[in-house]
């Protein structure tokens, strides 16, 4: 199995301000539709989840504007870097997804994208609501005074 660049565990890109931006409720490991060269590309370890968002059109679960940088090596057989990417999951798993979203007014929202133990490119995705401005103070106020009290508690 090649490992990616630099990591040990698989990991390719995490999207850190999602959960500060989102309170994210469940989880769910999903596959990705992937052309060669992205492939390729990811095993570099390059990869921008960031700005991107999953949704449901046509039946079908979407990853949009996630970024994966051309292979210079591929040339003219190269992909479309932000191009929308299918998510492979299970119908029931898909039906639950649209019905958050619809009804609940939650976003997809995706966390990491990674690879397993087998190789494969997999990506994190979460069920989440948003959070106002003064509820990220308040998540990062509480994380602040976990890590000092996990400090005080160390030192005594």
């Amino acid at each position: 199995m090649a490992q990616t660049k630099g990591r040990s565990d698989g990991l390719v890109a995490e999207n850190r301000a999602a959960r500060r931006n989102y309170a994210v409720e469940d989880t769910l490991e999903a596959g990705l539709v992937l052309q060669g060269s992205e492939v390729k590309s990811l095993r570099q370890g390059r990869a921008n989840i960031a700005e991107s968002y999953a949704s449901v059109e046509e039946g079908e679960l979407w990853l949009i504007n996630s970024d994966i940088p051309i292979y210079t090596a591929a040339n003219r057989f190269n992909h479309e870097p932000k191009r929308k990417r299918k998510l492979l999951v299970k119908e029931r798993e898909r039906m639950r997804l649209a019905q958050a979203v619809e009804r609940q007014g939650r976003t997809i929202v995706p966390l990491k994208l990674y690879f397993n133990e087998r190789g494969i490119a997999k990506l994190l995705i979460g069920i989440a609501t948003g959070r106002k401005s003064h509820d990220k103070r308040e998540v990062e106020a509480k994380r602040d005074w976990q890590r000092q009290k996990a400090r005080i508690l160390k030192d005594s």
